[in-house]
């Protein structure tokens, strides 16, 4: 702008005797105190001092630390088809050896050959083969099949990608910048430096991220608005207080009785159930924190307990142990799950713990949980002051899923979606005014769909900075037997709150710690081996629950507050203390246990 021009500008504006324009005029002045001051206040905040820290420091070790490699090597259960073709079974599906098949004494990921790398700083040609490894096994040669996966790490800054993460939504209580800031210094990290090409294109272009788009933009936001126009999530909560409900405790016990009968688990239960419940639980008073407790404690909880649901078959893929001949097959290591399900203390003090909630009993809440609380009872206020509620969903078609008795929530909602329509159309409203419905319904989840998307980056980028790896690798062997549990259980608690996964930290743990039990369990002479690695294999398994339910860079912490209509940090801050309790109690058990009975 000209000179003549600004001074025409700046005169015409209210100012101070200094001549810098004041009031709400100032805020538009260019170079005026307002942006002077906005800059200020953005410097002086400790977000801000956290990300720039963290981000010279990413940088630094991006550019001049070099990773570490390790090689992970599982165990693979191998079967001849009847083609004769060898094959393995992997998630439930059959993965057939084919001519890609290396000797171990061959493999570029044999331990040498690693070694080396590591001392010259160059990187594996190859980062997964599978091998062959014959042994002589009572006088006779025996074949042994692995998959060898290398991967790096960069010591205690592969942690730091998730530590920022969290950091920042503690610190702003704004998931959306958090979230991005952990992206970004994890790909300083990786030397990505273009974001969006290199980071955010690959993890998006994933079908675990198509499946975020399809079911929680499309399929739950269109019917939450085609529900909302017909009024059906206020007719259940009429329903339900006519017949069933009277007051906060009896919609708290609602809540917790849908949480068991949903038990297929994590992200299922907490959209299932938050949405179903929420108009009931706000018409009696009921605070936000409390409901987004017993949803998230009723989702993955649950689900390891009633594992009649997608679990078992996943997580025995992972705990396979060479000469251990009651995990040699698929179906024995689904039986094994089963049988360690009594040892699972955690998801049962937490599914506990709600329910002495639901009815006002819970012993240990902390002062924050127990002020949520108060308000909420003395004044209506359903969340904190200041809160800022990331969604607020209503109504959903429960029925569906359960006529339906399938894990494929997609198919229950999409049905769910068409029935919704159908009934819309029936009860007289037009075509337009159904899609009308159905793109407002979009517009009220897009902020909890990006959320969840930039969860799912998060969690990529930690794993592939290797902070799951380095801290196994961390784990020794020389405690006593005794102790080996709770070591399990904070191991897996820090890694699935670091990545935001609990099903992510099995595929790290598994894999090291079943082995590692086993051998302790051995070499130290235990009268009952088989139940010291059901402990051990319930406090990995309980450990990576906990840890997920309270990171707040999970899908099912974030879809719990969302879906209820919590603040997300206020979720975490109360949440974690009730939590922590279930969690030291079952620590107390699982020693107790190994001493007892191993």
């Amino acid at each position: 702008m000209p000179n003549s021009d600004r001074d025409r500008f700046r005169g015409s504006l209210p100012h101070d005797d200094a001549g810098v324009p004041h009031g709400a005029a100032r805020d538009y002045y260019p170079g005026g105190r307002g942006l002077h001051g906005g800059i200020m206040r953005i410097i002086k905040t400790p977000a801000t001092w956290v990300f720039l820290v963290a981000m010279l420091v990413a940088g630094y070790v991006g550019a001049y630390v070099g990773p570490t490699w390790v090689v992970e090597r599982i165990t693979l259960d191998v079967l001849v088809a009847e083609d004769g073709r060898l094959y393995y079974i992997e998630r439930g599906e059959k993965r057939y050896i084919e001519e890609d098949l290396v000797p171990l004494e061959e493999s570029d990921l044999r331990p040498e050959r690693i070694e080396w790398l590591n001392e010259t700083g160059e990187e594996p040609e190859v980062t997964s083969q599978l091998v062959v490894e014959v042994r002589e096994v009572n006088g006779e040669l025996a074949e042994r099949y692995y998959r060898l996966t290398a991967r790096r790490h960069w010591g205690i800054w592969s942690l730091l990608p998730a530590l920022v993460a969290v950091l920042l939504c503690w610190i702003t209580k704004e998931p959306l910048t958090a979230l991005f800031g952990g992206i970004v210094v994890g790909a300083m990290i990786l030397t990505r430096y273009d974001i969006s090409e290199q980071v955010l294109l690959d993890s998006l272009a994933t079908r675990e991220a198509a499946g975020i788009l399809v079911l929680y933009l499309w399929l739950l936001g269109g019917l939450m608005g085609i529900w909302a126009r017909t009024g059906a999530a206020e007719a259940f909560a009429r329903f339900m207080s006519r017949h069933f409900v009277r007051g906060p405790r009896s919609a708290k016990f609602t809540a917790w009785m849908l949480g068991i009968i949903f038990f297929q688990g994590g992200t299922m239960s907490a959209v299932l159930v938050g949405t179903t419940v929420k108009p009931l639980a706000d018409e009696n008073k009921v605070s936000h924190e409390e409901l987004s407790y017993i949803v998230d404690s009723t989702s993955s909880p649950i689900a390891g307990l009633l594992a009649f649901n997608a679990w078992p078959d996943y997580v025995q893929a992972f705990i396979f142990i060479p000469g251990v001949a009651f995990l040699a097959t698929e179906a024995d290591r689904v039986t094994f799950f089963f049988k360690s399900i009594p040892f699972s203390f955690y998801c049962l003090f937490a599914v506990i713990g709600t329910l002495l909630l639901t009815f006002d009993k819970a012993p240990v809440l902390g002062k924050k949980f127990r002020a949520a609380i108060k308000r909420s009872r003395e004044t209506g206020e359903l969340d904190a002051p200041g809160a800022v509620p990331l969604l607020t969903l209503i109504g959903i078609a429960i029925g569906t899923f359960v006529l339906m008795g399938s894990p494929q929530i997609r198919w229950a909602f999409g049905a769910a979606v068409l029935i919704a329509m159908a009934l819309a159309v029936l009860r007289g409203m037009t075509l337009l005014e159904l899609m009308t419905g159905f793109t407002e319904g979009l517009k009220g989840v897009v902020l909890g769909s990006v959320i969840l998307l930039l969860a799912i980056t998060v969690g990529m980028v930690s794993r592939e900075t290797g902070g799951g790896v380095y801290l196994v690798e961390q784990l020794g062997d020389w405690l006593p037997y005794f102790i080996l549990p709770v070591p399990l259980q904070i191991l897996t608690i820090i890694i699935a709150f670091s990545t935001g996964t609990s099903w992510g930290t099995y595929a790290v743990t598994f894999p090291l710690a079943m082995p590692l039990a086993w051998a302790v369990a051995n070499a130290q002479g235990l009268d009952n081996p088989v139940i010291f690695l059901m402990i051990c294999f319930a406090a990995v398994m309980n450990g990576s629950i906990y840890g997920d339910q309270c990171s707040p860079i999970s899908d099912t912490t974030v879809l719990s507050s969302m879906c209820t209509g919590t603040d997300l940090m206020d979720h975490v801050k109360t949440q974690i203390v009730p939590a922590s309790v279930a969690g030291g109690l079952a620590a107390i058990c699982w020693t107790a246990a190994a001493l007892l009975l191993a």
